[in-house]
């Protein structure tokens, strides 16, 4: 008795309409955020690994507490939480963009998309700011049994454990007048720098209230590292944004979506932006908060 056998054939995709029911470009833009925060994801893994395994590490308060125009103030995380607003509030302005596009408001695209423009300019210049002040700022430290004045970069950190009592008092009999000089016209600036550091040491350690005197123990280096590293990268980000953004505009400005009958591409680089946006959250709660 013959038998007859029965093939199977398995039906593959021929192309046309999408599986995902997404279109293209949307579809590969979610790849591209799917591998970015990937890469997010193991920079800020690692810094958490490098953070916990040390017995010490920089207390937010004490690093991020300046407000440009506000002088000696101690405003603890008030600029970072303005930067952070400033992002969310050019999310918001990229998500009436997409609506506009969703109507076929050519004018209405074109205001939303340069409010977000110039939210993501005025992010990158708090940024600027920041890295600025924490580069160009120098604080008392106390290195090998003396005090230096250092910033925070990515090979020094002031900020370890505060110093207090007869430690700073011996830490300033090892200092030298130019430091000395410095730590005095940071309190009292009757007398030029260039005044005091002509004076002799021991008056100059004799003018130093060392109740006032902040002094920390040298940080972890990693610290400066991943901050810079992940915040620049961050930035980076925010700034490819911002040029792409630029670039969609001048199209919006000249037709070219009104032509091709719709604005996809403004959902496209929404999502990019979107993402940047959240990623912040995740950053701003690593280095600023926790």
């Amino acid at each position: 008795m013959a038998t007859t056998a029965t093939v199977h054939q398995t039906k593959w995709w021929s192309g046309g309409k999408s599986p995902f029911n997404v279109e293209y470009g949307k579809l590969m833009m979610w790849y591209f955020l799917m591998s970015d925060t990937f890469t997010f994801g193991a920079l800020l893994v690692s810094y958490g690994a490098i953070r916990f395994s040390q017995n010490y590490w920089p207390n937010p308060g004490d690093i991020f507490y300046t407000f440009p125009g506000a002088g000696e103030a101690n405003l603890p995380l008030a600029f970072v939480s303005l930067m952070t607003f400033i992002l969310i509030m050019s999310s918001v302005t990229m998500v009436l963009a997409v609506y506009e596009g969703h109507r076929g408001n050519k004018k209405g695209v074109a205001k939303w998309l340069t409010w977000t423009i110039i939210g993501g300019l005025a992010f990158l210049f708090c940024q600027a700011w920041e890295w600025t002040h924490l580069l160009t700022g120098e604080h008392p430290a106390l290195v090998n049994g003396h005090i230096q004045m250092l910033s925070q970069t990515i090979s020094h950190n002031p900020w370890g454990k505060l110093v207090e009592g007869s430690a700073v008092t011996d830490a300033l009999k090892n200092t030298s007048p130019d430091v000395l000089a410095k730590l005095v016209y940071e309190h009292d600036h009757t007398m030029s720098l260039a005044q005091l550091t002509a004076l002799p040491h021991d008056q100059l350690a004799k003018m130093i209230n060392v109740s006032e005197l902040h002094v920390h123990e040298a940080g972890p280096i990693a610290f400066g590292g991943f901050f810079y590293g992940i915040t620049g990268f961050h930035g980076f980000h925010v700034f490819s944004g911002v040029v792409i953004n630029s670039i969609v505009l001048v199209m919006t400005n000249k037709g070219v979506f009104e032509r091709r009958g719709h604005y996809l591409m403004i959902e496209k680089v929404g999502l990019y932006w979107h993402f940047v946006d959240l990623v912040w959250v995740f950053v701003f709660l690593c280095f600023y908060l926790i």
